[in-house]
């Protein structure tokens, strides 16, 4: 079942990014390894669904849940998620299906049910554990980045952290390209602080006022941001945060941006 899990065309983007599986022992060699293929089925089957690592049916995936999560941290470990994000980028890119010149910003609180780091009490909830997603699209909506940080953390905060995890995303001429000309937030991103910063890096800050009546005319061009969100959250695993280890989370919400850019890839053709 691990092909209907796992399309052909996502399998050979992740197949060249993974690292070697260890050389096996000629004494007591032991079981054979599950296949890589059949854990990354396992991965995206508890990201699609949302069931417990425990929960997976080793019988339809070929892999129990236990043997997908060690591979899920294995490759975390060995940064292969921002690495098959950006190759996605760079290929859209050169698709010329990527518009850099007008992104748009916003966060997302989640519901954290584990310890950890990057959580905290969430003002949205009644200050119950909770964590955030920051995320930063093309103007059609393309997740460019995403990050993960403590509920109670103010969206500003993150703009400039999350423009740096903005990859270096190639075309076939010209330097690496990593930052829009226009940038779109809500009013929650209103300071002049951070106007000042953008400025200075180059980029066109268009921010709602905050104390300003409705109708600044930014949602047609942010709601892409909102879809975005909710291409997401359509991966259950991400719906709330389950992953006591930040570093998984953040793994497998970079997994589901290579989801959805492939999509668009595909939908191109």
């Amino acid at each position: 079942m691990h092909a209907d899990l796992v399309p052909e065309d996502l399998w050979e983007r992740v197949a060249p990014l993974l690292p070697p599986a260890p050389e096996r022992r000629h004494r007591h060699p032991g079981r054979l390894s599950v296949p890589d293929r059949t854990a990354l089925a396992g991965v995206l089957f508890v990201l699609r669904t949302g069931v417990a690592w425990r929960d997976v049916p080793a019988e339809t995936v070929g892999c129990s849940g236990v043997t997908a999560w060690r591979r899920l941290r294995d490759w975390t470990e060995a940064g292969v998620w921002p690495r098959l994000h950006a190759a996605l980028l760079t290929e859209l890119r050169r698709a010329d299906l990527l518009d850099l010149d007008d992104c748009s910003v916003d966060g997302s609180h989640v519901r954290a049910l584990k310890g950890g780091p990057r959580r905290g009490p969430s003002p949205v909830d009644r200050a119950r554990s909770g964590s955030k997603h920051h995320l930063i699209v093309d103007r059609h909506g393309t997740p460019l980045a995403v990050t993960l940080t403590g509920g109670n953390r103010h969206d500003v905060t993150q703009l400039l952290p999350l423009l740096d995890a903005v990859p270096p995303i190639r075309e076939a001429r010209g330097r690496p390209r990593r930052k829009p000309r226009c940038l779109y937030a809500d009013r929650g991103y209103d300071f002049h602080k951070y106007r000042r910063l953008l400025w200075k890096r180059g980029i066109k800050p268009m921010i709602a006022r905050r104390g300003v009546a409705h109708g600044s005319g930014l949602g047609r061009v942010r709601w892409v941001v909102e879809r975005a969100f909710a291409w997401l959250h359509q991966f259950k695993r991400l719906r709330t945060r389950y992953e006591r280890r930040a570093d998984l989370h953040q793994g497998l919400l970079d997994l589901a941006c290579s989801r959805i850019c492939l999509r668009r890839l595909r939908t191109s053709f």
